[in-house]
């Protein structure tokens, strides 16, 4: 099990793209991003791929509580809404853990608690148990 006070090991496609994720508990973790000129697409909304981003590292994180290492297999996300500034935080809680797969599913809201989008993830196990 991974604790909170454990470091995970650097992400640095996250890190670059400036989001942060913590395990918040047993099968669940957030992943927040801090908007900026750098996450926004050309109609100064937040571009898609960063919302994807953020949801595939706090699922990913949620996964790795259990201390093995996962690679996503797949991963869908549903818009709902568009953000243009302000903080995002992506809310991860595990929905099936197998042997070598894990399903997660993932909220993202605005500092409002806005639902901005939805999404499923689906990852596999790299490590034995």
């Amino acid at each position: 099990m991974i604790h909170p006070s454990q470091p995970f090991l650097p992400n640095s496609f996250a890190i670059h793209n400036g989001i942060q994720a913590r395990s918040t508990g047993e099968n669940t973790a957030q992943a927040a991003l801090e908007m900026g000129p750098d996450s926004l697409n050309p109609y100064g909304l937040l571009h898609g791929g960063a919302y994807y981003t953020l949801a595939d590292c706090a699922c990913g994180t949620a996964c790795r509580n259990d201390g093995r290492k996962y690679v996503t297999l797949h991963g869908g996300i549903d818009f709902i809404r568009s953000a243009q500034s302000g903080t995002i935080t992506a809310s991860a809680v595990v929905r099936h853990r197998g042997h070598t797969t894990c399903q997660v599913s993932v909220e993202i809201t605005d500092q409002a608690g806005v639902l901005l989008a939805t999404g499923n993830f689906t990852f596999f196990c790299i490590t034995q148990h």
